[in-house]
Order: C-alpha cells, then structure tokens, then sequence
C-alpha cells in the first residue's frame, strides 16, 4: 500500500518523553480532588483527551482502574474510579462537562466501554489511532504516531500490568500520565493529514458512528472462540471444550478473574484431546495431560472441576454433541467456496482484488474501507436493488458504500474466478487469545 508522505520522509532521532511537562500528579481518590479537578478542566479550552487502564489479562470485568484526562489550560488529571463507582455524582458532573466538547482517545473502542461504564458519554469523538489508519499512516500505536508526527518516543513498558494493584507504584502512574500528554498535540497533527488528503468527512463519519453504535449483541456460542478450535474435528471433542469453558467462564465471572488464569484455552482443546484416550478420573491424570504445556500450579486450583466437566461431556448422548458449526454461521467458510459455491466464489475473487488495488489508491488499508465481512455477505447473497443501500442497511459508512458499491456491482457480473492467491487467513476471522 501507498502511505502519506510523512511516512516515508528521513525523520531525527525521536527525543524520549519521560515526564509529564507539569510532573506527576497525585491520583484522585476523594470527593473533594474530583470536584477540584472538574473545576480546573472546565477553566480550560478545547477538547479533552482521555484514556483508560484496565487489568486486561488479569481481571474478568473490563472495568477501568485507572482514568487519565488532559485539556489545554486545565490540567493533567488521574482518577481512580473504584473509590467512586458508577454513576458517581462526580462522574456525572464530568460528563456534563464533556459534552458538546471533543473527546480524544486512541483506539476508542477499547476504551469507551468502561468509560461508559462509570457514566462518561462523550458525544463528539476523535479517534487518533482510527484517524492514523484513514490518513495511511503505516504504523498507528501511540507510540509509533507520537515519533512520526511529533518526534517524541515513548515507553510502554508498563502496558500489560495489573492496573487493579493498589497503590499503583509511581512509575506506572507516569507512564499513564504519558498517555494523554501529547494527545491534543497528536490529534492536531492526524487532523491536518485528514484535511490535506481529503478524508476529513470520512474520519468524521467513521468517528460519529463509533459513538452512536449500539452495544454489541451476544456471541452465539462464544466458546467456540477457543483458541486451537481449528485441532478439534470431532463432536464428542467439541463437547468437552463446551462444558470446559462454561464452567470457566461461570468460575471467572464469580471470582472477578481472567478465564485464561484458571485454565488456558490451549489447556482446554489438549484436554478434548485427550478425552478419547480414556477416563480423566484424577488430578494426577490432569496434570500429566497439560504438563507439555508448561504446567501452572493455578490449573490445577479447580481440578474437581475440570474432571467434573469432563466426565459430564463424555457421558453426554450423541444427540447433545454440538454441532460441527454454529447454528447462528450465515455462511460457509470461504475455504469451501471454490468448490462447492463456484457461482459465488468467482464474484468473491474480483470483488477482494479490486477492492484491494482501489484501497491501495485511496492510501487506506482495505478492511478501513470496507468490511471484508460485509464485501463476503454481499457475495453470498447478492441484493435484489442496490449494493449501496444494502451495505448502509449492514452498518457501512456512507463513504464505504460510495467507494466500494461500484466495484462489488461489477464484480456481482463475473462468472469465472481470478486466478489470484488466497489469503493466509480468512480476513475478519477471530484473534486467538
């Protein structure tokens, strides 16, 4: 892909940011520092940026331990909102102030929900990391955009610590300050970018339908999410990974603890495994299964469990197995498409290739364009009217379905596929944890 011009320019040596301009600040905790730092924000202009720590990896809840916010003229902010909890009439007054104001976050749909969780709404978004990819920007972490665009480097050492340890040491507390105090600096920067390559109206659009998304639905069937699924062919496997991760998943609710803590997806799919080698009746049989794994004492915390799950998934008739796919597939895989859907698949080929050379043009990776999600739905089953109205009726951008209905249309007519390599992996498949 083409990129901006700035990503290809002989930049200096970036000059390391270590500390906040103003130091560190001390971590709000009381009323009285809440209601003093919602004062001294509302003295300031222009928008706020803001971020948030969660104990990914740690915790079950995706609650925020940690909340930064920073705006010109009124100061660098840490909130901890656990003394506070939800609904809080401090974070009440916070989101009225906020309002009608921009709200700068990176990669905001990491952090909006916990935000929204203790009751902040913004309204109107800027999205730096989502503004960097529109603008073609190759790399878009925070700390890559911040040496690009601004010549400052920036440390993430502390990135994937336990955000609900308390107190949180100082040197975590600077690296979080960090995060927000180049931000309104950074997103001036993405925004002049946006503006000299005429994608503006593109990133407001993409922007404004972030904030008025609705939340997700439910997974159907998200245990079928395990990471190392793609081992597992039999139904009786299938059964055992189920009633594994149920049980987890119930246990690390309760416990406010990551699932991956009490027992690893790998675990699970080598337990299925194993299943069909005789009864798992012991500890002892447990651990000699997961031991070339590399073996966590933790595992083993819930082995009653575990062997529990176990002997109910194998004693379970046929007739309860899962199914080899989810009820809830609208489509085959693409893997199969060639050769049992070749009227699909032909139109599949010259829409993926076009759409690609087109991004490529547009300087935007392909999957900000449009969703290859929605380019495969189209494919399958094409729209009795328009193209574009049917990708606006699936969530498409405006700009989306203006760029790409055109050449999904043509594509629509092919009869015969393009002789062009597949992808590794099918675009927009799930992420092993």
């Amino acid at each position: 892909m083409q990129h901006v011009a700035v990503a290809d320019e002989e930049l200096p040596a970036a000059t390391p940011l270590l500390r906040p301009a103003d130091g560190i600040p001390a971590v709000i905790d009381t009323e009285a520092a809440f209601d003093e730092a919602i004062s001294q924000l509302s003295k300031g202009t222009g928008p706020f940026a803001f971020d948030a720590e969660r104990a990914s990896g740690y915790k079950y809840s995706a609650r925020a331990y940690l909340i930064q916010i920073k705006r010109t003229g009124g100061g660098l902010h840490l909130i901890d909102p656990i003394p506070f909890g939800p609904g809080h009439r401090c974070f009440t007054a916070l989101n009225e102030l906020i309002q009608g104001v921009e709200v700068i976050l990176h990669a905001s749909t990491q952090d909006l929900p916990c935000l929204r969780e203790v009751g902040i709404y913004p309204n109107i978004l800027f999205d730096t990391e989502l503004g960097g990819r529109i603008a073609g920007l190759p790399r878009v972490g925070l700390g890559p955009l911040l040496e690009t665009l601004l010549g400052v480097s920036l440390a993430k050492e502390h990135s994937a610590v336990d955000w609900s340890t308390r107190p949180l040491p100082q040197d975590w507390l600077n690296y979080a300050a960090l995060d927000v105090e180049l931000l309104v600096e950074l997103r001036d920067k993405v925004y002049q970018l946006l503006v000299d390559g005429k994608k503006w109206k593109w990133a407001e659009e993409d922007f404004a339908s972030i904030i008025s998304a609705p939340p997700p639905p439910p997974r159907i069937d998200p245990w079928r999410r395990t990471s190392g699924m793609h081992k597992i062919k039999k139904r009786n496997h299938m059964a055992v990974i189920r009633e594994l991760w149920q049980a987890r998943n119930e246990l690390a609710q309760e416990l406010d603890i990551s699932p991956s803590r009490l027992l690893s997806d790998a675990a699970i799919s080598e337990i299925a495994l194993a299943s069909d080698k005789g009864p798992i009746t012991n500890r002892k049989h447990l651990e000699k299964i997961l031991r070339p794994l590399g073996l966590r004492a933790r595992w083993l915390e819930n082995a009653a469990t575990w062997i529990s799950c176990i002997s109910d998934a194998i004693a379970m008739p046929e007739d309860q197995w899962p199914e080899t796919r989810s009820k809830s597939d609208a489509m085959p895989p693409i893997k199969i498409w060639r050769e049992r859907f070749p009227e699909k698949y032909a139109p599949l080929t010259h829409a993926r290739f076009n759409l690609q050379v087109r991004a490529e043009e547009l300087s935007i990776p392909l999957e900000n364009m449009i969703s290859p999600e929605l380019v495969r739905r189209i494919c399958w089953q094409p729209p009795e009217l328009s193209v574009q109205e049917a990708l606006l009726a699936m969530g498409a951008r405006r700009w989306q379905a203006e760029i790409a209905a055109p050449i999904l249309e043509q594509a629509l007519t092919e009869r015969e596929p393009l002789e062009v390599p597949e992808p590794a992996t099918e675009p927009d498949a799930p992420a092993e944890e």
